[in-house]
């Protein structure tokens, strides 16, 4: 059964609804690994070439054919994953043939939860997000639509609870630095309680940016990926991260070529440390 996730705290109005029986578990993946995956989509549009854009560009308006075997495509991509982040997904208007692609993506890869933040609301004309996908389920989750330019957003989801907790923000940055740093600052106190950190998505600048001159730069975050992500037929620009606190274990990074979107979806494994586990292992049976 799907279940969409409501926000625990939500820092602006959200849509999301619970199923009654949906109570938070929060549970660590019991063997310490996880797989980790970002996806801009681009609203499920295949851009093959720089004129595709031109070409193109009216499926960001109306629907078409194609958009549900791009869908079926993606999903098939996102089967082994734990966590996958998305950017630039349709949540259910006429461009997508009102379907909540969130929702669509996590029925054809059988991920038990998923949510969707609307960034952007055109009604009927689209429904710009960002989207959480998790065979997990979440201790908490929170909604950040983030300063600057409006449409852009944040989502934070926290599995396991206390010091051994670990913080993942999904994310969708601004193109201009002055409104990314603003961003980078505000997910810098968003995590600042937490030891155990992952960033990914869409952030739209090169790793040095981030980890060197950015408000993230005194975390001492880990960047694994080298290849570039954008255009996907030509990848020259490594603009989409997954950002790991130094504590992870990196066991694997893969920019995967599937030319579906105008991104290329990068993948991490990771280990989790034994210390998040230890304290669970040493409490008293009841």
């Amino acid at each position: 059964m799907l279940r969409r996730w409501m926000p625990e705290r939500v820092a602006a109005p959200c849509s999301a609804r619970i199923n009654a029986d949906c109570t938070p578990l929060g549970g660590l993946p019991a063997n310490g690994h996880l797989r980790l995956l970002s996806f801009n989509i681009q609203v499920g549009i295949s851009t093959e070439r720089y004129h595709h854009y031109l070409t193109r560009g009216w499926q960001h308006l109306l629907p078409h054919a194609g958009r549900s075997l791009n869908l079926q495509r993606i999903a098939g991509l996102l089967a082994d994953y734990d966590l996958v982040a998305l950017q630039e997904v349709d949540g259910g208007s006429l461009r997508s043939g009102y379907v909540n692609q969130v929702e669509r993506l996590a029925q054809l890869g059988n991920f038990p939860f998923w949510y969707q933040q609307l960034n952007r609301n055109y009604g009927r004309f689209a429904q710009h997000s960002n989207g959480l996908l998790s065979r997990l389920q979440p201790a908490a989750l929170e909604d950040h639509p983030l300063p600057g330019p409006a449409g852009r957003g944040a989502i934070l989801m926290r599995l396991g609870e206390g010091d051994n907790a670990l913080a993942v923000v999904m994310m969708h940055l601004a193109l201009g630095g002055r409104a990314r740093t603003r961003q980078l600052s505000y997910i810098r106190e968003l995590i600042g309680g937490y030891r155990h950190i992952v960033l990914m998505g869409d952030m739209n600048t090169h790793v040095a940016d981030l980890l060197l001159y950015s408000p993230l730069r005194d975390l001492g975050l880990l960047a694994p990926q080298l290849a570039a992500t954008f255009p996907s037929w030509r990848p020259q620009r490594c603009l989409d991260h997954i950002l790991l606190s130094p504590e992870l274990t990196l066991e694997s990074v893969r920019v995967l070529d599937q030319p579906i979107s105008d991104h290329l979806p990068v993948a991490v494994d990771i280990r989790l440390p034994e210390s998040m586990f230890a304290r669970r292992a040493l409490q008293p049976a009841h």
